[in-house]
C-alpha cells in the first residue's frame, strides 16, 4: 500500500501515466518510491493497452533524488544497482518512455530523466548531477555521452552545477520545451503520436537507437535489418499502407 501511495498508475487512450507523489519532500526517492516504480513498468510492460509511459512528479518537483535522511538512517554506503530502479538495466521495457520533467531533476532524479527514451521539460526546470556536493557519486551518467557533449557531461559531474531545461534542450538531451501551464498537453501530444503509430515499428525504431550506439555506423545497418525483421513481415506492414490508399486511419494489431 505504501508503494502504491508514492507512486500511481493511470492509463488513458494508451497512456501511462506514472506520477510519483512525495511533493512535500520533493518527489525524493524512498523505498516506497522504488517499490512503487517497479510496480508501476512491470504494469506498463505487461499490459497491452498501454504504448506509452511518462512519468513524472507532483508538485514543483520531477525528483530530487534520492532521499539522502533516508540513506543517513540505513546507513548505506555503495548504493546497488536497485537504489533507483533503472530503466534499460535493471528493469526492461519494450515500449517508448518520456519522462516529463517538471521542475528539478537532481541526482537521481536526474537519472530518472536520463533512462527514459524521450524527455519534455518546463522551462523553469532544472537537471543536474548534484551527487559531488554531498560526497555522493553517479556511476549511472555513462550513458550522458550518448546524449550530451563530453565536455558538458564533465563540468556537471564535477561542478555539481545544474543545467537549464533551455540549455539541455538547445543541447538535444530535452526533446520539448513548454511553459508550465503547458507541459502536460505538450508530453501527452507527443505520448499520443507515437501510440497512433505501428506498434511493431514503434518497437524496432526504439531498439535500433540504442543499439547503433552500442554498434557502431557499419554495425547499425545489421542491426537495423535485424530490428526491422518483424515489422516488415507483419500484417501491419499491410494495413499500412491499405490504409493509406483507402484514406483511413489504420487499424494495427501489432502482429
Amino acid at each position: 500500500m505504501e508503494g502504491m501511495q508514492a507512486v500511481t498508475y493511470e492509463l488513458a487512450d494508451g497512456v501511462a501515466l506514472v506520477t510519483i507523489r512525495r511533493p512535500d519532500q520533493l518527489n525524493a526517492v524512498t523505498k516506497a518510491v522504488r517499490e512503487g516504480l517497479v510496480d508501476a513498468f512491470v504494469r506498463f510492460e505487461s499490459d497491452p493497452e498501454a504504448k506509452v509511459a511518462i512519468l513524472t512528479g507532483e508538485g514543483r518537483a520531477f525528483c530530487a533524488g534520492a532521499d539522502l535522511k533516508e540513506m543517513v538512517d540505513t546507513g548505506k554506503k555503495i548504493p546497488g544497482a536497485m537504489a533507483i530502479p533503472h530503466l534499460g538495466r535493471t528493469l526492461h521495457v519494450s515500449k517508448p518512455t518520456i519522462a516529463q520533467v517538471n521542475g528539478i531533476a537532481y541526482a537521481g532524479g536526474f537519472l530518472l530523466a536520463q533512462m527514459c527514451d524521450l524527455c519534455t521539460a518546463s522551462e523553469d526546470a532544472e537537471f543536474g548531477l548534484t551527487e559531488v556536493r554531498w560526497g555522493r557519486g553517479a556511476p549511472w551518467a555513462g550513458p550522458l555521452l550518448w546524449m550530451l557533449p563530453q565536455r558538458i557531461m564533465m563540468e556537471m559531474l564535477v561542478t555539481g552545477e545544474p543545467l537549464s531545461a533551455r540549455r539541455a534542450y538547445e543541447l538535444g538531451f530535452v526533446n520539448r520545451l513548454a511553459p508550465a501551464d503547458q507541459l502536460a498537453e505538450v508530453t501527452m501530444n507527443l505520448a499520443r503520436t507515437i501510440s497512433r503509430n505501428a506498434p511493431l515499428g514503434v518497437k524496432a525504431g526504439r531498439e535500433l537507437a540504442y543499439l547503433a550506439a552500442d554498434t557502431g555506423r557499419t554495425g547499425s545497418f545489421a542491426a537495423g535489418d535485424l530490428c526491422f525483421r518483424a515489422a516488415y513481415l507483419s500484417e501491419d506492414a499491410i494495413e499500412g499502407p491499405k490504409a493509406f490508399k483507402e484514406r483511413r486511419a489504420p487499424n494495427w494489431k501489432g502482429r
